[in-house]
């Protein structure tokens, strides 16, 4: 696969401002409300460890 042109890596880097500032009054919105939410981290921590374990359970499946 070739590189791209110089036209069209500026056409992507326009595209990726224009992208920023499309959602940046979202951004801004999220990025208030997490300093105001309260941490939550056995609703990230629990799901985490399970998927660990899960690919743990079929790794040793796999092995002989």
């Amino acid at each position: 696969m070739e590189p791209l042109s110089t036209w069209e890596n500026l056409l992507l880097g326009a595209l990726a401002i224009l992208v920023i500032f499309w959602m940046k009054p979202g951004i801004k919105a999220a990025l208030e409300k997490s300093k105001t939410a309260k941490a939550d981290w056995p609703g990230l921590l629990i799901p985490l460890a399970l998927v660990a374990l899960f690919v743990m359970f079929l790794i040793a499946m796999v092995k002989p």
